[in-house]
């Protein structure tokens, strides 16, 4: 049942030429069904009306024939009887069969009975009501019941009877009874035939709506096709115009379409090419003058000393905007690779925690005035993943430096999660934080939650772009929560061996000590 419930989603030509087929045989099954009943009931009545006035001519012939035995001897009146059961019963080849009884009215024994009944036919078979309308009234009257024959044969019959009376034997019952087999064989041929052609009418109408449908699914595929092809990349591909309808006006219009995207994509390709260049070319072309000037720089720092206390100071100033300079053309290059594609993965195993330890160290978190102190909480000493150690590492970086950045003076908690597939970790700060429009854009390039904060450490804007990018190059994810005066939370989840898929999430954005109704309250 899924599998065909399935089908009827996946195919618009299925699913119409199920709807039409279901609609068809519910609209063949009422037609079917009134005119199979007007049919019986027209043949059921030609049928009745023809069997009352033949057994009105046979009641009227056996009364006449009664008549004119009177005064015969009883012998002779029972030979008119059998007369009459014998022309009653004879018919032609074209009409249904039919036999003749006739019983006594009254219970009473008499010396003479003129009961009589043909093949054999039981009398006992006549449908009781029948014979009390029969002693009730003189008129004729009918009921369908069962002929049951000494033999045991039972056939459904139309039972005709009245009264007659016999000179020197009293009054009695006759019966004309016709068989039913013939107008029953009948009404199965009319509801076999019009079973046949409703189910030849439904299948022809299921081959025209498939012909139909066909006609405008068919390009409606080509199309579909068409335009998988188009976004994997071969834009040349084009829908073939062979009329001139609807279908034709909607292929000319898809080309149309085809060509001006086409063209949007190649002048967005060049114009990367060109922006991607320029960013690798203007990075390139200054770490030259930048080398001299550190060089140069250097040399003063080292004699800052003999210096002013100004030109000391500037000194100073100068070598950490050059520093800052560096790293901003570090991350300008690395940005570059990724637009063009061509960064890869040197994946190696090392341990993740020992990782997180030397960068906390590398930065001094626990030594900067910044923070009260960074504590590591994590359910195993060791955590061993296979990934790229100086992407991983470069990520870690970022993340303290940003929860340093914005701490003011609280501590940083960072905590690990591990499972089969997947290792989390998570960068807790209590600082300023960040509101819902800051959450949208923090992993921006060059955006920043507060531009007139002053950075002691000089962020290039950078970090947490190249972050999200090194997380997704391992096939993982970078998160981040954050709400107004209650900090951040940035949770990276990686997989175990790089470049498999996520099957979960071991540590949420959204910190366990933080409560949503009670921050609204």
């Amino acid at each position: 049942m899924g599998r065909i419930f399935n089908a009827l989603q996946r195919s618009i030509a299925l699913k119409v030429i199920t709807s039409t087929v279901l609609l068809s045989l519910g609209v063949v099954w009422l037609a079917g069904s009134a005119l199979n009943s007007r049919l019986s009931d027209g043949i059921r009545t030609v049928n009745l009306n023809s069997s009352l006035a033949e057994a009105r001519l046979a009641f009227f012939n056996a009364q006449y024939q009664l008549l004119i035995s009177q005064g015969e001897s009883a012998e002779t009146r029972k030979q008119v009887l059998a007369d009459i059961v014998v022309e009653a019963t004879t018919q032609a080849l074209d009409q249904e069969q039919r036999e003749v009884i006739i019983v006594r009215t009254s219970d009473k024994p008499t010396l003479i009975s003129y009961e009589m009944a043909s093949n054999s036919a039981d009398s006992a078979s006549i449908p009781a009501t029948l014979r009390i309308k029969i002693k009730d009234t003189s008129e004729l009257s009918y009921e369908y019941g069962t002929l049951k024959y000494s033999t045991g044969l039972g056939v459904e019959s139309l039972f005709i009877g009245n009264r007659i009376d016999i000179p020197g034997g009293g009054r009695y019952e006759m019966y004309v009874v016709f068989s039913l087999s013939n107008q029953s064989s009948t009404l199965d041929l009319i509801e076999n035939s019009l079973l046949l052609t409703g189910f030849a009418l439904i299948f022809l109408i299921a081959l025209i709506t498939w012909l139909v449908v066909r006609q405008v699914v068919r390009p409606v595929r080509q199309a579909a096709m068409v335009a998988k092809q188009f976004t994997q990349g071969d834009f040349d591909l084009r829908l073939p115009i062979t009329s001139k309808d609807e279908l034709a006006t909607l292929a000319l219009s898809f080309n149309d379409m085809a060509a001006s995207i086409e063209q949007q994509i190649s002048r967005l390709e060049n114009l990367s090419r060109v922006q991607q260049r320029f960013v690798s070319d203007v990075s390139h072309e200054l770490r030259t003058p930048l080398t001299t000037l550190r060089m140069a720089s250097e040399v003063i720092y080292n004699q800052r000393t003999t210096f002013e206390p100004p030109v000391g100071r500037s000194a100073e100033l100068l070598v950490a905007q050059l520093d800052r300079f560096e790293r901003l053309l570090q991350d300008l290059l690395e940005v570059s690779r990724f637009d063009a594609e061509v960064a890869i993965l040197e994946p190696v195993e090392f341990d993740l925690i020992a990782l997180i330890k030397r960068c906390v160290a590398d930065l001094g978190v626990d030594s900067d005035e910044k923070t009260s102190g960074v504590s590591t909480r994590s359910d195993n000493s060791v955590v061993n993943i296979k990934a790229d150690m100086r992407r991983v590492e470069r990520i870690m970086r970022n993340l303290l430096s940003n929860a340093l950045d914005h701490c003011d003076g609280t501590p940083i908690e960072i905590s690990i999660a591990t499972t089969d597939n997947e290792v989390a970790v998570g960068v807790r700060d209590f600082g300023s934080g960040l509101d819902e429009s800051s959450l949208i854009r923090v992993f921006d390039r060059f955006w920043r939650a507060d531009p007139s904060r002053a950075r002691v450490r000089g962020g290039t804007g950078l970090g947490l772009s190249i972050a999200l990018e090194d997380a997704r190059l391992h096939n993982g994810e970078l998160d981040a929560w954050g709400r107004p005066g209650k900090g951040a939370h940035f949770v990276l989840t990686l997989p175990r061996i790089a470049g498999e898929p996520l099957m979960g999430r071991p540590i949420k954005p959204t910190p366990a000590d933080f409560h949503e109704d009670n921050f609204y309250q």
